[in-house]
């Protein structure tokens, strides 16, 4: 099609055709006006856009060739999944949403939830028979209100056994109910009891849980944060001002079960773990070579991502983060970034190993959601980024290793923030030094085959916002 020119408008990147040469340029008729707007994003944005072959800047000459390409296509969503890369393998993360508002909803927290966030393993000796455990229950939800907490055991939803094949669908309805079992040392037992839960749309403060312990002369800051999600970023920096407040010299910060969110978030948190890097890098973006191009001749800055001034900073050279195979996205952004500038003692179980961030594309002549196009709703999250520490240390696909590996297990889960659960324990035990370490069983190395937030799209994206 016709070159493409770049514009930079507030702030954000915005790729339009320059000039039409033929009238037939301008012709999109209605019924492919969403398909046009997937095609002409993923081809302007998409991280990989020069390996797939459909989406070359020279593959079609004219809007009417692009016309008849894009009839081939059922819909946006069927188009946008044949444009992704090795979609099994790499570009596990892009997504469309037929409503933006459902898109916009999940990336601040908002989603359709019964409040049981839970992780799935296989029975221990099978490989088709699974079973579900609560990680922990969110304030405020249906299941708040209901017997169930952090531990307990579902081995079926409605009666029906899990396996590989149904939990999906079975976990998707609006309401079940679980059964659950008992873990008697490896065997999954049904004990008679159930739970009957409904979802609601429900915003999930990521702040679960923030306590300070003190241990000798040591005053422990403890962090459960669930998601980088902007709108708690104000009750993020009054969390850490009462850390300061009260003189913490330590901080466990778990991310265990944080999937990912805003890279300004992120940022934030980094920052607040800190304070002494003001205005220093922090973690530098990668786009595709038009847009990178762009950027380091018209805005070289828009590719940086900055400690930031003015928060509640620790002022820490020491930071220990507690992980699991669910920690993801900007949750290991923080643990690659922050290594160039502070010691990271990293906890628990390999992240999950994403490197890549996506942005929000609207249907509109910016591609932002000033003007969108009032035919539809369709909205993309692509992958558009890849993002690395000042170093240019970004290449962690098989995840972030742990310096002390730590698997939870079911005979030993114990309560988030109390100095005995296993994988806080361990970081007391590193700063004190004092052989605190609980007794513990066996080490249980059993990994979650999925969880909550990875069963729904997006739960575990890294996204840049307007800046």
């Amino acid at each position: 099609m016709k070159k493409i020119v770049f514009y930079l408008l507030l702030g954000f990147v915005v790729f339009l055709p320059l000039g039409c040469e033929d009238n037939d340029d301008n012709l999109i008729p209605s019924s492919l006006q969403s398909k046009d707007f997937v095609w002409k994003g993923m081809n302007l944005y998409y991280l990989w856009q020069e390996q797939i072959d459909n989406l070359a800047d020279d593959r079609f000459a004219t809007q009417n060739e692009l016309n008849t390409f894009l009839k081939e296509f059922t819909s946006p969503s069927t188009l946008f999944t044949s444009l992704l890369y090795e979609r099994a393998t790499v570009d596990k993360y892009s997504v469309i949403f037929s409503d933006y508002s459902v898109l916009e909803g999940v990336l601040t927290g908002n989603t359709k939830n019964n409040g049981v966030d839970f992780a799935i393993r296989r029975k221990p000796g099978s490989t088709t028979e699974v079973y579900g455990w609560v990680r922990y229950i969110i304030p405020g939800s249906d299941a708040a209100s209901k017997d169930i907490q952090r531990g307990d055991l579902f081995y079926a939803i409605n009666g029906t056994s899990l396996n590989v094949d149904n939990y999906l669908d079975l976990i998707s309805t609006d309401s079940y109910t679980l059964n659950l079992a008992d873990y008697n040392g490896g065997a999954i037992t049904p004990n008679g009891q159930s739970v009957a839960l409904t979802k609601t749309v429900l915003a999930e403060n990521p702040i679960l849980v923030n306590s300070v312990l003190t241990e000798g002369d040591k005053k422990i800051g403890y962090l459960m944060y669930n998601g980088f999600f902007s709108a708690y970023d104000n009750q993020l920096n009054t969390v850490f001002g009462n850390f300061s407040a009260q003189g913490v010299t330590d901080l466990v910060l778990d991310l265990r079960y944080n999937s990912g969110g805003a890279v300004t978030s992120a940022t934030k948190l980094a920052s607040m773990i800190t304070g002494q890097f003001d205005g220093q890098l922090f973690a530098r973006e990668q786009w595709n070579s038009k847009a990178q191009a762009y950027f380091l001749a018209n805005n070289p800055t828009r590719l940086e991502n900055k400690f930031v001034s003015g928060l509640n900073g620790l002022n820490l050279t020491k930071v220990y983060v507690l992980t699991s195979k669910s920690s993801a996205s900007a949750t290991e952004l923080v643990i690659n970034c922050l290594k160039p500038y502070i010691q990271v003692v990293q906890i628990g179980d390999v992240t999950a190993g994403k490197n890549v961030g996506s942005i929000t594309l609207y249907d509109s002549p910016t591609f932002a959601k000033t003007d969108v196009n009032k035919s539809h709703k369709y909205a993309m999250q692509p992958i558009v980024l890849k993002i690395v520490n000042k170093n240019g240390v970004g290449d962690y696909t098989a995840g972030i290793t742990p310096d002390h590996e730590l698997f939870e297990d079911m005979e030993m889960l114990g309560v988030l923030g109390d100095g005995d659960e296993k994988l806080l324990n361990k970081a007391i035990t590193l700063i004190t030094g004092s052989g605190r370490m609980t007794n513990q069983p066996t080490e249980v190395k059993q990994r979650d085959l999925t969880d909550s937030k990875a069963l729904q799209p997006l739960r575990s994206e890294m996204y840049v916002e307007m800046k």
